[in-house]
């Protein structure tokens, strides 16, 4: 579940089951330690109900004509609520799963992956997204996953192949992580008390800006459909980040390291003697790279223990939508 120690769980206050659900997510990328260690198995019913494909693109890519994505001709839509479970088969949603779409608003193509959930395994684990494409996949209930995007892939039509951020060796990551730095969605759906818990976490850094909203159900969801918070709207932390902290391909910034991977230290990975909530003060790191993530997308993890302002949650069987962008 990541850092030595674990989330402390109290009881059935609430303020606490979030601040220690979501935590855990946060820690799990701190220690880059897989929270699944099987691979997905392929379940024999609900797969990837795509929208706007290109089977001709397909096979250069090595993969499955549904999982490419390119650009629908208007702007992508925001998917309505989940029906209720009377007329979920008629939708199209069998009961127990629900929606998550995915959209690129870059002007560059992306990979997205997830690391899979062995006990609640879907369809496919990568998919490709030309820009302006989204792409809705059915998820199950009960899932916990990280999903992120990878940047300048290329595959053979074994799947085999590498990015230039964020590769995990193959196009479908099955139950590998893809390599920080990297912008993570973490999602862990009716973990506690029917309650869903996801957030944008930059712990591990980040390739990509990237937000999240939640459909349906009830939520606090303090993102809107722009990546607007209260605190602010989401930009890219690479136009921002310190030279220390830059990974450069090909002359330009393609991610910002976490002062934690690049230093290396109990003090900035929070660990050892800084383990403890009140020693994990990122504004005395010799770089401060939670103040960057911080500013980049406010409402995101921008390092292990930003519990405060980084817990979304929903309830109801929520559906879900990512874009990679930045606010307009």
């Amino acid at each position: 579940m990541g850092k030595s120690k674990k989330r402390r769980v109290a009881g059935a206050v609430l303020c606490v089951a979030l601040a220690v659900t979501a935590g855990a997510f946060a820690a799990k990328a701190q220690s880059g330690q897989p929270h699944q260690t099987q691979a997905a198995s392929v379940p024999a019913s609900p797969g990837v109900a795509q929208a706007s494909l290109t089977p001709s693109l397909a096979p250069t890519l090595g993969l499955s004509p549904s999982l490419v994505a390119t650009p629908s001709p208007s702007k992508p839509r925001t998917p309505s609520p989940k029906p209720t479970s009377s007329d979920a088969a008629a939708h199209g949603v069998p009961a127990g799963w629900r929606t998550l779409t995915m959209v690129n608003r870059l002007d560059e193509t992306i990979w997205p992956a997830i690391a899979a959930d062995p006990k609640h395994p879907i369809s496919a684990t990568g998919w490709v997204l030309a820009p302006g494409a989204s792409l809705t996949i059915l998820i199950p209930d009960h899932w916990d996953v990280r999903l992120w995007a990878r940047t300048g892939c290329s595959f053979n039509a074994a799947g085999a192949g590498s990015c230039v951020t964020s590769g995990c060796g193959k196009l479908q990551c099955g139950s590998t992580w893809g390599e920080f730095p990297s912008t993570l969605a973490e999602f862990n759906l009716n973990a506690w008390n029917g309650m869903d818990f996801y957030d944008v976490s930059l712990v591990e850094g980040n390739n990509l800006p990237m937000w999240i909203n939640s459909f349906g159900g009830t939520s606090k969801d303090k993102i809107d459909t722009d990546g607007c918070s209260a605190a602010g709207c989401t930009r890219d932390a690479n136009t921002m980040c310190p030279t220390q902290l830059q990974r450069v391909a090909n002359g330009r910034v393609v991610a910002c390291l976490s002062a934690c991977l690049v230093l290396k230290t109990d003090q900035t990975c929070c660990t050892g003697a800084y383990a403890p909530r009140a020693d994990c003060t990122p504004s005395t790191w010799p770089i401060d790279s939670a103040a960057v993530f911080k500013k980049a997308e406010p409402f995101a993890y921008s390092y292990v223990d930003d519990d405060a302002t980084s817990v979304l949650t929903c309830s109801g069987e929520c559906d879900y939508r990512v874009t990679w962008g930045v606010s307009p």
